[in-house]
C-alpha cells in the first residue's frame, strides 16, 4: 500500500479545479494556505508534494520544482525531461511506495490534477483532503471527484473575501474508512 497521504485542492462550488491547464481563479491567499500545509515539516524532514505531468507544466517556471518540498511528478513517459532533484514516477503506487523508503519524508500530499486526485481519493492509503471551498461558479474544464461520501468533515473555516474579492474558507476532511 505504501504510505498514507494527504490530498489538497482548491474547488468552486461545482468543484472545478481548472481550465485549459490554468487555475481560473486568482486567490493569493490559498497559494499562501498551500505553501504552508505543503512546506511545513518536521525538522530535519521535508514533505513531498505528488503531481501530474500536467500540474508540474501549469507551475510557473519560476516556481518549478516547488522550493522547500521534494517533487515528484508522474508521467508515463520515461524520459520526459525534469530538473535535478525532482523525482519522475510512472505511478502514484510508485510514488508512495518511493516515499516510504526515504527516511528524510514526514508528510506526503497529492497536488493534483484531475485524474490523479480521482486515484488518490479512493486510494486505501488516502488520510486527510484539505480543501479550499472558492464560493463561485468558473468555466472549468477538470473538476475534483465527490468526495462527500468518502469523507467527514473535521474542521471548516470561516467564509474570508481575498484581496481579489473572491469569498472561499478553508475545509479538512478526514477518510471516512
Amino acid at each position: 500500500m505504501g504510505r498514507s497521504f494527504h490530498i489538497i485542492v482548491a474547488t468552486d462550488l461545482a468543484r472545478g479545479i481548472g481550465h485549459n491547464g490554468q487555475m481560473p481563479w486568482q486567490l493569493p491567499e490559498d497559494l499562501r494556505h498551500f505553501r504552508e500545509i505543503t512546506a511545513t515539516a518536521e525538522v530535519p524532514k521535508q514533505n513531498v508534494v505528488i503531481m501530474g505531468r500536467k500540474t508540474w507544466e501549469s507551475l510557473p517556471a519560476s516556481f518549478r520544482p516547488l522550493p522547500s518540498r521534494m517533487n515528484v511528478v508522474l508521467t508515463s513517459d520515461l524520459t520526459y525531461p525534469l530538473p535535478e532533484g525532482v523525482m519522475r514516477m510512472s505511478s502514484l503506487e510508485a510514488a508512495l511506495d518511493w516515499a516510504e523508503t526515504q527516511s528524510n519524508v514526514d508528510q506526503v500530499f497529492v497536488m493534483g490534477g484531475g485524474q490523479l486526485y480521482a486515484e488518490a481519493i479512493q486510494h486505501p492509503g488516502f488520510d486527510r483532503l484539505y480543501l479550499t471551498l472558492i464560493a463561485q461558479l468558473f468555466d472549468c474544464d477538470t473538476f475534483f471527484p465527490a468526495y462527500e461520501g468518502l469523507t467527514r468533515e473535521v474542521e471548516s473555516g470561516r467564509i474570508l473575501t481575498s484581496v481579489s474579492g473572491l469569498q472561499y474558507r478553508f475545509v479538512t476532511r478526514e477518510n471516512r474508512r
